[in-house]
């Protein structure tokens, strides 16, 4: 029930942002209302690895949990999602060939798992990759120890701040200050 609330609000959040501006040009995806992010090929993340995630979210007073598993090759990327119930909510496949989106018929339709994909692109991807792919849009990222920042022409828009050294293992918080909402994200890498 938490998971569909969550998926719901991410779901007016997209939407609001598109009928706020134009729509974003084929591949790239809409991060913030005057930026979107060109998803890169998933093998640009240079590395395989498979991890789990805890997420808790926040918008306004409301805070949803759920539990991700995410697997990438330097081929493909599988990221699955379960509620609080360990119910799968969603399989989304990504190679070469496209997306792939598998989701549980209570979930909305308007989900769009190009932006699940564009977070964890901002997150977790080497910093030459992210930049490249925002700069279609004239985003930038700056890099600090244990930050990045992703700004437009205006100034910031997201933010990640990281626990330690390596994002896959430890505890990471982001908020995407242009559309007011923050994820906490707890990850431990499960296999390299």
């Amino acid at each position: 029930m938490k998971l569909r609330r969550l998926l719901a609000l991410c779901c007016g959040l997209a939407l609001s942002a598109c009928a706020a501006a134009p729509t974003a040009p084929a591949g790239a995806v809409r991060v913030a209302p005057d930026l979107t992010l060109t998803l890169p090929p998933p093998a640009s993340l240079g590395r395989s690895l498979e991890a789990t995630q805890l997420v808790t979210a926040h918008y306004g007073d409301q805070t949803y949990l759920f539990e991700g598993h995410f697997r990438a090759d330097r081929r493909h990327l599988l990221l699955e999602g379960l509620d609080s119930m360990g119910r799968k909510a969603m399989t989304i496949d990504w190679s070469p060939e496209g997306i792939h989106a598998d989701t549980a018929p209570w979930l909305p339709r308007q989900l769009r798992p190009e932006n699940m994909l564009a977070d964890m692109v901002m997150l977790y991807w080497p910093p030459q990759t992210v930049r490249a792919a925002l700069a279609a849009s004239g985003g930038r990222l700056r890099v600090e120890k244990h930050r990045r920042v992703i700004s437009d022409a205006k100034g910031p828009v997201i933010e990640a701040r990281y626990s330690g050294d390596d994002p896959w293992n430890g505890r990471l918080v982001y908020r995407n200050l242009a559309w007011g909402y923050r994820l906490e994200i707890q990850s431990v890498e499960t296999a390299p």
